[in-house]
């Protein structure tokens, strides 16, 4: 009965509840139940001052941590006395709503949840994994569900504690009252290498300090939700919560409607509004652009940043992408600077600006203090706001409230001694047993330890460094995470949870509490839930008492929208007239010089890796074929995937070892090292994409990783990289074949989408322009070498030609069966209908080139003059390029159409070169700095 729920089907459709029960398994001894609403009443010794048997004890813990104590429950009432086996009536209500297949449909949920995640590339980085730099992200099936009391109490108390953050940074960057009055250890803030002098005495744009700030909060074994740490830096998790809320909330859309969970979407729009309006260019009247600055798409949680952008509609910038001129800040685009005026920082404050921190830094942008200082630039959150994470602040934060609010912490905070004031460790020393051992500073690089779990013998050496280096020790009491329903494939299974909750400005001094969050979730057997140590997530639902519906212009009730859903905002009437749109504000969002440049690599990648399928396809195909003894083919075939790197120069050619050829050729196709082959240049359109991710679709993305991930699956069959280096293997063209033809479908849906699917933006042209110049360059070599080897007038060698051109089918319905040279180069040179002919494209670029100077007249480095690097595919004539070269005696037939080949391959090398100085690098000719 344990490990098969399907036997409790039937009893589902009737008694959910009861069948949640009986697959449940219980909390640990101490910690609170979420799935019972209570703590289960167990006798187990419990190593916390807050798991005490007497409500005295707990109210010690609550005037510890300065919080209002509320009365002892009266015999019978509140979820102490709930019944030994009954559910939360919140989660009673959740699996009330699972649907007429009940359990038995969690498992095929649970597929679809990890298959939703994977195909949408959500990804948290962990630099120490083994398995790559990269990792789907961990989300669990069951949300965690607040009810309307809990959530009314926790949004009232991290309201209230933005609030007094938000004085404390005045306060601590302005007069320094607090310090002069005791209230806060001027060791602990100015000794703390997240205070920055720097920034003393500078009022931010807006007057806000902070603008996005997280706590993380845990319940106790009393039911009350605690604050363990807090985030202002740079908080992650708020792109990860709304993937969350997402993906959750399809896999239980009857629930989520019925239980009247909180949307999230307008805490959303509040923290942009709240920018813009705070921003310097506000003041004066202009237009605010926000951008949002990565550290790049090697950091942890970069998914998030790229996620956060799109959905914001912020531009996604690196350090590399700014500049600061005059004390303003500016971005690097395809029209030159444009003036930024507010940034979303998405990195630590000490990697900012290498000018005035670290040195090192090449995250950030030099000078971007003094332009914080000048008031020119907007950053949420300001730099300096470091040292509030410190966890030794949590201990002073009851009397801070109390002198800068006059109010008492309505949310406590877990008790904490920091180990400087003698007076603290002299109090910890006796009862270190029942804490958590944390770093003061980040710099320290001492990882929590929970005491209990020492050995008498460590614990007295930690005390022993306790007493040596005390300021750099901070002890907090100890308290069992609650734990929260989580569905492990046959049970309920309980896991230790702590709970991230947003607060986001949404004017001066102002706050608006995001309603949910982001549970963390650790694994079976940790007591720390920690997302880099291998622990996962759930959405969180804070559930309302109502959700009142809204009344439009006629008086009708509407729901509310869904997350993400626009407004019918712009919309006006007068009463009895029609309904007119109110002229939207258009935005034209820039193309930084960074994601031009990977734009313009990723059509350059996916030329390269569709030319690469079709040669391999072409080849493997010609060497089992009916052609296969044509020598001319056999020579082209060689040269052709030789000079394009799919098979090794050391490699005998197929006319020599046809055999060792077609092996090598095999063997290179996944080779991402030594052969610059489909693997490697399904590699690398990706690494371009990830830096572009958020100008693509969900669906470009999860073409582009489920090619990577089928083509290098596929290959293992095949390659002998799953066998023993003494075990013989057979490198079979078929399933070669096979790989090749999955991989081009791949191809032909990327291609589809970049077509199809994009903006027609400088961003675009650009990606255009990669492919084309990739096309032009290979389409054009690959004909020169079909006249070097004599293929071109070998029957198999010119239909080969065709295949490689993707022109066969064109060609038979215009010529037939003709096989003669001119009609080939009439489809293949001066076809200018023929996406595929050296026509076609040179125009195609041609007219690409000429808008991009277009729409940069006026910028500092205008391009009119890369058009005419092309040849005119309009002064081609088939006569000139059948004849010989004009006035070289002795020259051959097609000597002219060879070097318009050479002109077009000399043309793309120019050309690639050219854009990248003018638009990439933004250096002219002369090597000289933009602006210089």
């Amino acid at each position: 009965m344990d490990n098969n729920p399907s036997l409790f089907a039937a009893a589902a459709l009737e008694a959910p509840g009861d069948l949640a029960l009986a697959l449940a398994l219980p909390a640990s001894a101490g910690h609170f139940d979420e799935l019972h609403g209570r703590t289960l009443d167990k006798a187990a010794p419990v190593a916390s001052q807050m798991q005490g048997q007497s409500h005295g004890q707990t109210q010690q813990m609550l005037q510890l941590a300065g919080t209002a104590v509320a009365p002892a429950p009266a015999p019978g009432a509140g979820t102490t006395a709930a019944p030994a086996a009954s559910l939360a009536p919140d989660w009673s209500r959740f699996f009330n709503f699972l649907g007429g297949d009940g359990f038995d449909d969690l498992n095929h949920r649970t597929a679809n949840l990890q298959r939703q995640i994977r195909d949408n590339g959500v990804t948290y980085n962990v630099y120490a994994d083994a398995n790559g730099p990269q990792r789907p992200w961990s989300l669990d099936l069951f949300p965690l569900i607040l009810s309307a009391q809990d959530w009314a109490q926790i949004a009232a108390g991290v309201q209230q504690r933005a609030r007094l953050l938000e004085r404390i940074m005045a306060d601590v960057y302005g007069p320094q009252q607090l310090l002069a009055l005791g209230l806060l250890p001027a060791a602990l803030v100015q000794g703390h290498p997240g205070y920055l002098r720097a920034m003393h005495g500078v009022q931010p744009a807006g007057g806000t300090f902070l603008h996005i700030a997280a706590f993380d909060l845990a319940r106790g074994p009393d039911g009350r939700w605690w604050v363990v740490s807090q985030r202002t830096q740079a908080p992650s998790g708020l792109g990860y919560l709304l993937e969350n809320r997402l993906a959750i909330s399809r896999l239980f859309p009857e629930a989520f409607r019925e239980l009247k969970v909180q949307r999230l979407a307008a805490s959303y729009k509040a923290l942009v509004d709240g920018m813009k309006a705070a921003s310097p260019a506000r003041a004066r009247g202009e237009e605010s652009r926000i951008v949002l600055l990565t550290p790049g798409p090697y950091n942890e949680t970069y998914f998030e940043h790229a996620y956060l952008a799109r959905y914001l509609g912020l531009t996604l910038v690196e350090g590399s992408d700014l500049l600061v001129r005059d004390d303003k800040l500016y971005l690097k685009t395809l029209q030159g600077l444009e003036p930024v005026h507010g940034l979303l920082k998405r990195l630590d404050d000490e990697f900012l600006d290498p000018l005035e921190l670290r040195s090192d830094s090449t995250l950030g942008v030099p000078g971007l203090l003094q332009a914080i200082r000048a008031g020119n630039v907007l950053v949420a959150n300001a730099p300096g706001s470091a040292f509030l994470e410190s966890s030794a602040l949590l201990g002073f934060l009851p009397a801070l409230s109390r002198h800068l609010l006059d109010e008492p912490l309505a949310l406590p905070s877990l008790a904490t001694w920091w180990c400087g004031e003698q007076a603290a460790l002299q109090a910890v020393l006796p009862r270190l047993k029942e804490c958590v051992i944390k770093g003061t500073y980040p710099e320290s690089g001492i990882e929590s330890v929970i005491a209990q779990t020492l050995s008498r013998r460590e614990l007295d050496e930690w005390a022993g460094r306790l007493v040596r280096r005390s300021e750099d020790y901070t002890v907090q009491a100890y308290l069992p995470l609650s734990q929260t329903p989580t569905w492990q494939g046959q049970r309920i299974a309980p896991r230790s949870t702590m709970l991230r909750v947003f607060a986001v400005a949404d004017g001066a001094g102002s706050w608006q509490v995001l309603p949910g969050g982001l549970a963390r979730l650790a694994g079976p057997n940790d007591k720390i839930a920690s997302m880099q140590q291998g622990g996962s997530s759930a959405d969180v639902w804070a559930l309302a008492d109502s959700a009142p519906p809204r009344k439009t212009s006629t008086g009708a009730a509407t729901p509310p929208p869904a997350d993400g859903a626009p407004s019918a905002a712009g919309l006006t009437a007068e009463p009895g007239a029609q309904p007119r749109a109110a002229s939207p504000a258009r935005h034209k969002p820039p193309v930084t010089s960074r994601a031009a440049e990977n734009l313009f690599w990723l059509g350059r990648y996916t030329e390269r890796t569709e030319n690469a399928i079709r040669m391999a396809q072409l080849t493997l195909q010609s060497l089992n074929g009916e052609d296969q003894s044509s020598q001319p083919l056999l020579a082209w075939l060689s040269e052709l995937t030789m000079k394009n790197g799919l098979v090794m120069d050391s490699v005998p050619p197929a006319t020599q070892s046809r055999r060792v050829f077609e092996r090598s050729l095999i063997a290179s196709l996944a080779d991402t090292e030594d052969a610059a082959s489909v693997g490697y240049n399904l590699r690398a359109l990706k690494g371009a994409a990830s830096a572009v991710r958020e100008r693509l679709s969900q669906e470009q993305w999860h073409v582009i990783m489920r090619a990577e991930a089928d083509f290098f699956s596929r290959c293992k069959a095949f390659s002998g990289s799953e066998h023993p280096a003494s075990q013989a293997v057979e490198y079979s063209s078929v399933e070669a074949l096979a790989a090749l033809e999955s991989a081009s479908g791949f191809l032909a849906a990327m291609t589809g989408a970049q077509t199809d699917r994009m903006s027609r933006d400088d961003g675009w042209r650009l990606l255009s322009t990669g492919r084309h110049i990739e096309r032009l360059n290979t389409l054009a070599s690959s004909l020169i070498l079909g006249f070097e080897t004599g293929a071109v007038f070998d029957e198999g060698g010119f239909g080969a030609i065709l295949a490689l051109f993707d022109s066969t089918i064109t060609f038979h319905a215009q010529y037939q069966q003709q096989r003669d040279v001119p009609a080939l180069l009439d489809l293949l040179v001066l076809d200018r209908d023929n996406p595929r002919s050296l026509g076609w494209v040179t125009q195609t670029l041609r007219g690409r080139l000429a808008r991009l100077a277009e729409n940069t007249v006026g910028a500092p480095q205008p391009v009119p003059d890369l058009t005419p690097t092309l040849p005119d595919p309009g002064s081609w004539r088939l006569d000139d390029l059948c004849s010989p070269a004009p006035g070289a005696q002795g020259s051959e037939p097609y000597a002219g159409l060879l070097a318009q080949l050479e002109l077009c391959c000399s043309a793309a090398f120019e050309l690639s070169d050219t854009l990248s100085r003018r638009y990439f690098s933004h250096v002219a000719p002369d090597e000289h700095s933009l602006g210089a």
